[in-house]
């Protein structure tokens, strides 16, 4: 699971290592040889807690390329140290990605064979990677992926919330101005939300996401596959207020919340009372999110009717 953003330490570049041979890791106590990865940049997901999820075919990548691209160096040289892997570290993240990246499709275009990881999980999931692989792919070289774990993934299977269609937000603000405006159009969406969230902000942003989406069913998953791995479930005013109450929680933490509750369009005179109401005391753009987060009618509609009962009533105080 990605985390804020931070302090990096200083690392190698892709230009201070020479392709080799392939190297070897440690499984079951046994040393396996890797085959030499292919050439090109491999997407390597890894554990987002316990170590003993990483992948065979991850392991065998890691040991097979020249370089390993991380967050940070110090949190992936864990990983690779676990499982007796010697294969060069660099780091490559959103403060160096802009010198690092013509750097990396320069390797890749001499035929290296390069993989990318974060600190946990799956790479480019919440995290600046993509536009690595955006011009990796744009440069022609080969890209690939090992699969492998995802906190949000293993949050939503953990909730017991709907899981045919879900959608992943990653952070919400930290303001709560604009984590308000961006709950009221997450509000709309007809699917299960899926969120991260720190846990000095999790008591803030539960109350915000109780006053804008109701008493939708949530479940909080905190340090998943971890000795201390904790998942509450629970309507979201009531997390809200349990975790209002209590000390910040330690952690990654994952939200998921269930899906808006099927309603019929309100009717015409009942949308105009509301939007009546609501332009009373807010300007149209936030009575329009208001009311259509409240109603569930569609953005667009609501929208209209609020501009034409703006006009009214600048008519009836004019």
């Amino acid at each position: 699971m990605p985390r804020p953003a931070r302090r990096y330490p200083s690392s190698n570049t892709p230009d201070d290592h020479a392709s080799g041979a392939a190297g070897s890791y440690l499984l079951a106590g046994q040393r396996v040889t890797a085959a030499r990865a292919l050439p090109g940049l491999h997407v390597v997901a890894t554990p987002i807690g316990a170590l003993a999820d990483v992948t065979i075919r991850a392991l065998e990548t890691l040991a097979g390329v020249d370089l390993v691209l991380c967050e940070d160096t110090r949190v992936t040289r864990k990983l690779l140290s676990h499982y007796g892997i010697s294969t060069p570290l660099a780091a490559y993240h959103e403060h160096n990605a802009a010198e690092m990246r013509p750097r990396i499709l320069a390797r890749l275009a001499e035929g290296a064979r390069l993989a990318l990881v974060s600190d946990a999980g799956t790479p480019l999931v919440s995290d600046p990677g993509y536009k690595l692989a955006r011009d990796v792919i744009g440069s022609g070289a080969a890209i690939t992926a090992a699969p492998g774990a995802s906190a949000a993934l293993t949050a939503l299977v953990l909730s017991g919330l709907p899981t045919d269609r879900f959608f992943f937000e990653g952070f919400l603000p930290p303001k709560s101005k604009a984590r308000g405006d961006r709950i009221a159009e997450l509000a709309r969406i007809p699917g299960t939300l899926i969120l991260y969230e720190t846990g000095p902000r999790v008591a803030a942003a539960l109350a915000d996401l109780a006053a804008g989406l109701g008493p939708r069913p949530a479940a909080l998953a905190r340090e998943l596959t971890k000795r201390f791995e904790e998942v509450r479930r629970a309507p979201l005013d009531e997390l809200a207020a349990a975790l209002g109450a209590e000390p910040a929680p330690k952690g990654e933490i994952a939200l998921v919340i269930g899906p808006p509750p099927e309603a019929s369009a309100p009717a015409a005179d009942d949308l105009d009372a509301a939007l009546g109401e609501a332009l009373k005391r807010a300007s149209v753009k936030d009575a329009v999110a208001e009311v259509a987060a409240a109603t569930g009618a569609p953005r667009r509609e609501v929208y209209g009717r609020a501009i034409e009962l703006a006009k009214a009533l600048n008519r009836a105080d004019g």
